[in-house]
């Protein structure tokens, strides 16, 4: 298993604007197949090195996180919108034993 994780930093970290990132991160529960879970998250400290939203995906393999990448909704829903939004992103990928 893979374990997909991004942070991000939003443009405008209003309580909406963190709300609808989390709102548009979870319409790939139903929407992108590969997905073995989902976990989205809002940051409550806002400190000054807090990210405003997190992003955790399960997928099965290396392969399938190259799919999910390439995946239409995550490409031309997710990804189109947060690259609106975010002012910087970090992220990881890793196996999980």
């Amino acid at each position: 298993m893979i374990n997909h994780v991004v942070c991000f930093k939003l443009k405008d970290s209003t309580e909406e604007n963190r709300l609808k990132a989390k709102e548009v991160l979870m319409g790939m529960k139903d929407n992108v197949p590969m997905i073995k879970e989902i976990t989205v998250g809002t940051d409550f400290l806002h400190s000054g090195r807090s990210y405003d939203v997190i992003l955790q995906v399960q997928l099965e393999n290396r392969t399938v996180l190259e799919e999910y990448q390439n995946d239409p909704y995550h490409v031309n829903v997710v990804k189109k919108y947060m690259h609106q939004v975010v002012e910087n992103s970090i992220a990881i990928d890793y196996d999980i034993n």
